[in-house]
């Protein structure tokens, strides 16, 4: 199990819990970027968006790509994981700026394909923001270009959202980066089969990770060939030395407020998603259904459950946590070692590693 977790670009992840030691500055990220370097964390996720949707609209958040230079640049392994909402770039400057950040990072920059769903940051941001499956017709037009753009030159591309006509980008990256895609409907699992290396996916059950990971895989098999790289899946976590105390911290993050700022911009998020589950309020309280795998409990048992991801087909978790500078630490130092515990990895793995086999090792979490 590869294991990575988001940028706190929000000052935090929770939506009922005003203030958690965790400010939207890049003092505090390039801290926590380093930490996990040292840890031995496999990658960050640095989330793109221009409002803040867990703290309010009015409250500060930080800038993806600004971010992704600076963290690559004061860190040495960790996997630059950048979210890019292709209704807000030019296909073409992209290229260029990734084919720089390629350089900086030393191959360590990857992507997020994100098909937007807040209209109303689209509407202040100056964002295309189309309907919900050609969202994903947009998102692969877009893919092709990057990847035509970091391939040839001059590149060439006629098609319903971008028109590029003998493009130049130089110098082209040494390697393309990594594409990662998530999306549940019937109309973003087919595209994003068709041009992701990877699919990541916000929190679920075991059983509904299993079959989501089968059919993912059974329509990238037929679209490209090859299951997905990694199947992720994002996660929130509380590890505590009892159980009693971490349904405490449960109990405290998820008391939920309905005149909380961030509690309009979920209410937006899922009336412009088409998710294949309904979130619960108390879900909302993380984001990203963070709370629905229930990853709640003392290392032994939250190691177990993660042992049960990954023999239903879940390769990386995108953790959140709070404040995350010290649950890194804690995750890092109690968790992470029994999940690789060879007891613990499921079939199809690699005994090294505890990664699934002919998957890029130098990523994994090691002691």
């Amino acid at each position: 199990m590869k294991f990575g977790y988001w940028t706190p670009v929000y000052g935090g992840f929770l939506r009922n819990v005003e203030h958690e030691d965790m400010s939207a500055t890049w003092d505090y990220v390039r801290r926590v970027s380093r930490q996990a370097d040292r840890l031995g964390y496999a990658l960050t996720l640095v989330p793109e968006l221009y409002l803040n949707d867990r703290k309010g609209i009015a409250a500060p958040s930080l800038e993806a790509w600004s971010l992704a230079a600076s963290i690559a640049a004061v860190t040495e392994n960790l996997e630059v994981m950048t979210a890019v909402r292709p209704g807000f770039h030019n296909p073409a400057v992209l290229a260029k700026t990734v084919s720089t950040l390629e350089d900086i990072s030393g191959g360590r920059l990857s992507l997020n394909v994100v098909s937007a769903w807040w209209a109303e940051e689209a509407r202040q941001f100056g964002g295309l923001f189309a309907e919900h499956d050609e969202r994903y017709v947009q998102s692969g037009e877009f893919v092709r270009a990057l990847r035509g753009l970091w391939s040839q030159t001059p590149y060439s591309q006629a098609g319903e959202y971008y028109d590029l006509a003998d493009v130049i980008v130089e110098p082209k990256p040494a390697q393309a980066p990594h594409i990662y895609a998530g999306g549940e409907s019937e109309g973003g699992r087919e595209a994003i089969a068709g041009f992701a290396d990877s699919y990541v996916t916000h929190g679920g059950t075991v059983e509904e990770l299993r079959v989501k990971a089968a059919d993912l895989n059974a329509r990238r098999r037929r679209l490209q060939g090859a299951d997905f790289a990694t199947i992720g899946m994002s996660a929130y976590v509380i590890v505590r030395d009892t159980e009693a105390e971490a349904q405490a911290e449960l109990e405290r993050i998820t008391t939920v407020d309905p005149d909380s700022p961030g509690y309009a911009s979920f209410e937006e998020f899922t009336a412009h998603s088409n998710l294949d589950i309904e979130v619960s309020k108390r879900e909302y309280s993380v984001g990203t259904r963070g709370l629905r795998p229930n990853l709640v409990g003392t290392p032994e048992q939250v190691a177990e459950k993660i042992a049960a991801y990954q023999n239903a087909g879940v390769g990386l978790l995108l953790i959140q946590s709070s404040p995350l500078h010290t649950e890194l630490e804690r995750i890092a130092e109690q968790l992470i070692p029994l999940v690789n515990h060879p007891d613990n990895r499921g079939p199809g793995t690699d005994r090294g590693t505890g990664q699934p086999a002919d998957t890029d090792h130098s990523l994994v979490f090691s002691n």
